[in-house]
């Protein structure tokens, strides 16, 4: 029976056949009707009053918890973890062999004596393809008397390719010689197009390690995710002195250290918790402001740069900063906020380049991530990327951006579509999600409470080039609204993470999961509907 011959239409009649299309073939078919979605909207700005008594134990793990402690001897692997490449055949596998060092004469390993192989097949029994890699050590050290000195084991980077879409893999890292792994398995995306898309997606920020931490990761892994996109702020190495002597405010506690100091066991710490979902689900992260890191010779982010694998060269860009790739009918983009992002930059220019080439025929859902948001109402870090907004902005609009997701900020936050602070049907939505447990704290005060409104000469970060750019955010032209504003769907102060279900070309689901909650209880979900008929930009192809 063809839909082309009509028998279709015969068999069932008219009205029958209109009936199969709007029940079987309309995002009616998979949602629920007490679920909103983004047509519904602009929805009036709801704030979800603070309880107190869910603030969760923001306190680090310590060293002696067991879910941190190296559980392998000599250069077995250990801290493994998976992230994509910019297409479905192609998946990076990384992995530590050796111990690091921390004190005043440290020497590090040499990375070129231990071979990085993987071995891997679609039977666990019979991983009959090879595929080798390179290897690196970072040190950060520290030109001062007294503090100490990191190097790290030998961090392990494999790229294996001609990889089927949708397929289960099975693999082991390692040297032969000196031990592989046990076996791993993961899954590849669905190749890239409208009809395809991964189950669920994981978006997380600013983790840390502390038991908040471990709730979040529980509840994720619990929802059974086949990516993981964690939208900076990793570790938080950087509240420790190198002694290991930690603050939930460095510079509160540490302002007369003669360079902001970290403790980078913190970062072995968190990739063997990390191990057991990192090892089967890829991981793709993005640099947040607790990874800048500085050490001797001015050097910055080397912790991020080393530790994990990124599509950078394989999406054209020349920098781990910023990259993209697609995951079934999604495209991905993954900005730098801590380089340059102006409009003469070279990560400018690339992503000019990267939007260029994105064909909605192929992946009709353009999702964008950077760490600092551009949308938040919270007191903490208020349009301190307001720079970067200024220069990318425009682009990203231009180019019909669907969704935009940031960390920075420790609380949930929900936009209407915006642009422009402006309500625009054809705006992304843009959700803070920076809740993911980490030893700071909430954000609990809003800059649309009486007195709470910051100074704006104070609002630049330092970070992020440190300039002012004035813009017109509120409609008096304020610095602050004095009410939650328009664009601000919906605000609250919990620890969680979120889940992103592409159901079609048009209809996403977004669900954010809080911590206290139990995994049937949501505290926000909605559908994102794209709508290409209204907005032209979310119809280019090329």
């Amino acid at each position: 029976m063809s839909f082309h011959d009509g028998s279709i239409t015969s068999f069932l009649g008219l009205p029958l056949l209109l009936l199969f299309f709007c029940f079987f073939l309309s995002p009616a078919s998979f949602s629920n009707a007490t679920i909103p979605s983004t047509l519904d909207g602009p929805f009036t700005p709801v704030t979800i009053t603070l309880d107190t008594s869910l603030r969760g134990k923001a306190v680090d793990l310590p060293d002696t918890d067991p879910r941190v402690q190296r559980y392998v001897t000599g250069f077995q692997p250990e801290q493994i973890s998976l992230s994509l490449s910019s297409t479905y055949d192609s998946v990076w596998v990384s992995w530590i062999t050796g111990e690091f060092q921390i004190g005043t004469n440290v020497k590090p390993l040499d990375p070129t004596s231990i071979a990085s192989i993987v071995q891997f097949g679609t039977l666990g029994d019979s991983l009959i393809h090879t595929a080798s890699g390179s290897s690196l050590v970072y040190n950060q050290l520290y030109p001062f008397e007294g503090l100490l000195n990191y190097t790290s084991g030998i961090i392990h980077h494999v790229r294996i390719t001609g990889l089927q879409p949708s397929t289960v893999y099975y693999y082991r890292c390692g040297d032969p010689s000196h031990g592989m792994s046990k076996i791993h398995h993961f899954k590849t995306m669905p190749i890239s197009s409208p009809t395809s898309y991964p189950s669920r997606i994981a978006i997380v920020g600013d983790t840390g390690l502390t038991y908040n931490t471990t709730d979040t990761i529980s509840h994720l892994v619990q929802n059974s995710p086949d990516l993981v996109l964690l939208v900076g702020d990793v570790s938080y190495a950087n509240l420790y002195l190198t002694n290991g002597t930690s603050s939930d405010c460095y510079s509160c506690n540490f302002s007369d250290t003669p360079i902001h100091e970290t403790y980078q066991p913190r970062w072995d710490y968190w990739g063997r918790f990390m191990e057991n979902l990192t090892s089967t689900v890829p991981i793709m992260v993005v640099e947040g402001n607790h990874e800048l890191e500085l050490q001797a010779g001015n050097k910055t982010f080397e912790a991020y740069s080393s530790r994990f694998a990124f599509p950078y060269i394989e999406s054209g860009s020349t920098s781990k900063f910023y990259y993209s790739f697609n995951a079934g009918g999604i495209h991905f983009v993954m900005l730098g906020a801590y380089i340059d992002f102006d409009r003469s930059g070279e990560q400018y220019e690339w992503l000019k380049r990267d939007l260029a080439k994105f064909n909605r025929s192929v992946t009709p859902w353009l999702v964008v991530t950077w760490h600092p948001p551009w949308y938040s109402t919270y007191t903490a870090h208020y349009k301190e990327a307001e720079c970067m907004k200024v220069a990318m902005e425009e682009l990203l609009y231009s180019y019909g951006t669907d969704i935009v997701f940031n960390g920075h900020v420790h609380a949930y936050e929900r936009s209407n579509r915006v642009y422009n602070y402006q309500l625009d049907p054809c705006g992304p939505v843009h959700i803070v999600i920076g809740d993911g447990g980490n030893r700071e704290k909430m954000a609990i005060e809003h800059t649309d409470e009486p007195g709470k409104c910051p100074d704006p000469l104070s609002t630049p970060d330092a970070a992020m080039g440190g300039q002012f750019c004035p813009s017109n955010s509120t409609t008096t032209g304020a610095f602050c609204w004095d009410q939650q504003p328009p664009y601000s769907a919906l605000r609250e102060s919990s620890f969680g993470h979120g889940i992103l279900e592409m159901k079609n070309a048009t209809w996403a689901l977004w669900t954010w999961h809080r911590n206290q909650d139990t995994n049937s209880q949501v505290g926000d979900q909605i559908y994102i509907v794209r709508q290409p008929d209204l907005c032209p930009t979310q119809n280019v192809t090329t």
